[in-house]
């Protein structure tokens, strides 16, 4: 039983309203004489503050067994309580109370029995709930890490290696161009800045597949702006975001989107897509559908990829593609800091 008393206002109406009625019963036992019946009047109006007070007491307090016993101790006094003033009131006689002070005796009993009986097993439920709290949150921490320093890796590659190898094309290039009379020479510095070339390429490539430069520079709607002007398929994108979420949220958010797009791009037929993202909350969504031939299979590589990533981060991943289409892929990722 829980009294709900948000304002502190509803005891002092209890007493108040009960005070008018009871002062009124005895006024009219004063002006009609006989039997003294306002005491019963009395007695009533005197137990719901009783009860009022016993769930005021527990209303702050953490939920659990032994609020739920302690409230039920409480209450069964006050009953025991009014069952005592209506022996004394009705003129003493048989102590009938016994038997139902009894009975809320022994239901006490059993539920403290009970309650203390399974104490070592809520004991032990707390500590693992409070492992695994510890465990997600150092997980997250860890997934932050990481999305860090894949970042700073990918700064590296593109503001270290890249640029000396783009240098060393040039430099290449420029001396191919001063062995105009030795064309052997100039044969192997164009294959050697050929090479320089495909690396250069290689190196571009793995930097954006661990993180592109615009993901950190402008956020993942623009990252996503740009998948969809580099994919074959025609691509819409609707992006209402209100903030940017954390880096590792927002990376795999993007993967998410690139490995979406990929697979339309080579199963869809040229059909055309549609990207989502919203910012939902604690919660951001984001979603790739196309109207192709459907049919995918959830267990692909591809697939199951995307969802080990997005539930790496207690997200969630569905696919729904009957036969037929359209193929709608949605995710959504917990953005809580």
């Amino acid at each position: 039983m829980t009294v709900r008393d948000g304002d502190g206002r509803l005891l002092p109406l209890a007493i108040a309203l009960g005070g008018l009625i009871g002062l009124t019963a005895t006024i009219v036992w004063g002006a009609t004489g006989g039997y003294f019946w306002p005491m019963w009047v009395w007695l009533t109006l005197a137990t719901p503050p009783a009860l009022i007070v016993c769930g005021k007491r527990f209303a702050g307090a953490t939920r659990g067994p032994q609020r739920q016993l302690a409230l039920q101790a409480e209450i069964s006094a006050v009953v025991a309580a009014c069952l005592g003033c209506v022996w004394l009131l009705s003129g003493l006689g048989y102590f009938w109370p016994i038997w139902p002070w009894l009975g809320l005796g022994v239901a006490l009993a059993l539920h403290a029995l009970v309650v203390h009986r399974d104490e070592p097993f809520r004991g032990r439920e707390r500590q693992l709930l409070e492992r695994v709290a510890v465990l997600t949150r150092t997980r997250r921490g860890a997934l932050d890490v990481q999305a860090a320093e894949l970042r700073r890796i990918e700064r590296d590659l593109h503001d270290g290696a890249q640029a000396r190898l783009v240098a060393l094309s040039m430099q290449l290039g420029r001396a191919e161009a001063r062995l105009d009379d030795r064309p052997e020479v100039a044969a192997l510095l164009r294959d050697a800045r050929e090479e320089a070339g495909a690396a250069i390429a290689e190196l571009r490539d793995l930097a954006r597949g661990i993180a592109p430069p615009v993901l950190a520079d402008r956020g993942l709607a623009a990252a996503v702006e740009g998948l969809a002007k580099r994919s074959s398929a025609e691509v819409a994108v609707d992006a209402r975001l209100t903030r940017r979420p954390p880096p590792v949220v927002e990376t795999a958010a993007y993967f998410v989107v690139a490995e979406a797009l990929a697979n339309v791009a080579k199963h869809a037929g040229g059909a055309a897509a549609r990207v989502t993202l919203r910012d939902a909350g604690e919660r951001l969504t984001v979603e790739v559908s196309d109207a192709g031939p459907g049919g995918a299979n959830p267990s692909g590589s591809g697939l199951e990829g995307m969802r080990a990533r997005v539930e790496a981060l207690d997200g969630t991943l569905a696919i729904v593609s009957p036969a037929g289409g359209p193929t709608v892929v949605r995710a959504e990722l917990p953005c809580a800091s």
